[in-house]
């Protein structure tokens, strides 16, 4: 039977895999300039992953219950660490499509975006830390 607490366990993969993805594919982009489809695809990524990083946060938030004692604590810096990095997607996903509607080539911008979008990638794989913490080492299934 499904039960709305299986929504969170099963968005939370989509987020991690695109942000990552999305920001190596940047990252190839500064090494090979001249694949301009490269930096694309790491847009792309980023809108994408920015999207399931709010499904997933939503379903953890509505669906899933407290936990009490040292899983509560690490659930707490799962929330902490979901809570940024949604932050860090939203505000690379805006500077993102400011550049793109603006036609803005400034590079600072660009490098501040780049820094913002690799410190999202970095936090959501903390947020996964946690989160599997939380399944592995205290068994808890959702």
């Amino acid at each position: 039977m499904f039960s709305t607490s299986h929504l969170h366990p099963m968005l939370v993969h989509f987020p991690i895999a695109l942000v990552i993805v999305g920001f190596l594919s940047e990252l190839a982009f500064l090494y090979f300039k001249k694949e301009v489809t490269l930096s694309k695809m790491g847009f792309y990524l980023l809108i994408i992953g920015t999207i399931a990083a709010c499904a997933a946060w939503l379903a953890g938030n509505f669906f899933t219950s407290d936990l009490e004692g040292a899983a509560g604590k690490v659930q707490a810096l799962h929330e902490l660490f979901a809570n940024i990095t949604l932050g860090l997607l939203l505000f690379t996903s805006a500077i993102r499509i400011f550049q793109l509607i603006k036609k803005n080539e400034n590079p600072q911008l660009k490098w501040f975006a780049f820094a913002v979008y690799a410190l999202a990638a970095l936090s959501v794989s903390i947020t996964g830390l946690f989160g599997g913490t939380l399944v592995y080492s205290y068994m808890v299934s959702l």
